[in-house]
């Protein structure tokens, strides 16, 4: 189905996606309009924060980053570094070894084939050791001003329990949002998208009472997991 029409379990009559997610967008800018994430000054130590950020906090890496950062400041410091000493600064993150492996890959590849610089362009950065889509639309839109929705999975759940599509892979999610929403808004909404998940529509309580933007949701699988918790409730 396509992602103007993907509107399952509807709570009464709403208008397609398409038509729809310009005033959820409108609605959620005032709720966040700064997007909250990582602390960077440079298109490289974004790159690496977001490697970090994969099964991690941002307060996490924020916390982490500044000592790193310190020890290492460029792509060439990052490609020499001791593994050992890199796996010991990123541990906190979580799943450090494979972590630090990737860090010191990418950095080694920026050196031999970009003289040490982030490339701008998605296809460039996704060849890099540790970027996928994701990573490479937060480093372009953020660093470098080039708009890209960036699908996590606050993103990707929203879009689909607002009916914005109904695909579980990353990427087509990715796609089927590009379809619907204005490209200038590409990188702000998927931030919202995030933020609004992380605040609000949470996956297994989802604050629909508080919920800004309810009257333009179907809300497609709250039911099933309110019947979940009332199975559950009972058998306990």
């Amino acid at each position: 189905m396509d992602a103007s029409t993907a509107t399952a379990e509807p709570e009464g009559k709403l208008a397609p996606a398409r038509d729809r997610v310009v005033p959820i967008n409108e609605r959620l800018k005032p709720l966040y309009p700064e997007f909250e994430g990582l602390n960077y000054e440079t298109p490289l130590q974004l790159l690496i924060a977001v490697i970090l950020s994969a099964q991690c906090t941002d307060k996490r890496v924020n916390a982490m980053t500044p000592a790193l950062f310190a020890r290492f400041n460029t792509a060439e410091a990052f490609a020499e570094c001791d593994i050992k000493e890199l796996e010991r600064l990123v541990k906190p993150s979580g799943f450090y070894k494979n972590k630090a492996k990737n860090i010191k890959a990418c950095c080694k590849e920026l050196v031999a084939r970009y003289g040490g610089n982030v490339p701008t362009q998605l296809d460039d950065l996704v060849t890099l050791a540790g970027v996928g889509r994701k990573t490479a639309n937060v480093v372009l839109g953020h660093a470098f001003d080039k708009p890209g929705i960036t699908v996590d999975t606050h993103c990707g759940r929203l879009a689909r329990r607002l009916g914005l599509t109904r695909h579980k892979d990353p990427v087509k999610v990715e796609l089927a949002l590009c379809e619907i929403v204005p490209e200038p808004e590409w990188l702000l909404f998927s931030g919202r998208l995030i933020m609004h998940g992380r605040a609000v529509c949470r996956a297994r309580k989802p604050r629909c009472e508080q919920c800004a933007i309810g009257d333009l949701c179907p809300k497609v699988g709250v039911k099933g997991l309110a019947a979940q918790r009332k199975r559950k409730a009972r058998s306990g």
